[in-house]
């Protein structure tokens, strides 16, 4: 039986890391975590919140993923809205609210509060 999400793995081209690492440190607030030697040797990085974790993963041939996306709860949905002028509102989820706004790299990820 499933017990809980453990982690969501997106990619990334390669030398990417820093432009990831001002996004999901300084604007969404996650903390990146040390990835194990092995690992690290690939590249990406590892990032980490309260109850989530977000791996980015290097790949070659990378596309971003358009419509696939992590979706993060968040207590302040109007905070991160002023830190993403380009964010996409909508309001199709029933108690919620809610925007999208592509990573540095192109993914798509989506923001909600329960309203």
């Amino acid at each position: 039986m499933i017990k809980a999400l453990h982690h969501v793995q997106l990619a990334a081209p390669k030398g990417s890391e820093p432009l990831l690492r001002d996004f999901y440190v300084g604007v969404l607030g996650l903390r990146e975590v040390a990835k194990p030697p092995k690992l690290a040797e690939r590249g990406g990085a590892w990032f980490r919140g309260d109850g989530v974790e977000v791996h980015l993963g290097i790949e070659d041939d990378f596309r971003p993923a358009r419509k696939a996306h992590p979706a993060f709860l968040v207590d302040d949905l109007d905070a991160y809205a002023a830190k993403l002028p380009d964010a996409v509102p909508d309001d199709l989820l029933p108690g919620y609210r809610r925007l999208y706004v592509s990573d540095p790299v192109g993914n798509r990820i989506e923001l909600l509060q329960l309203v």
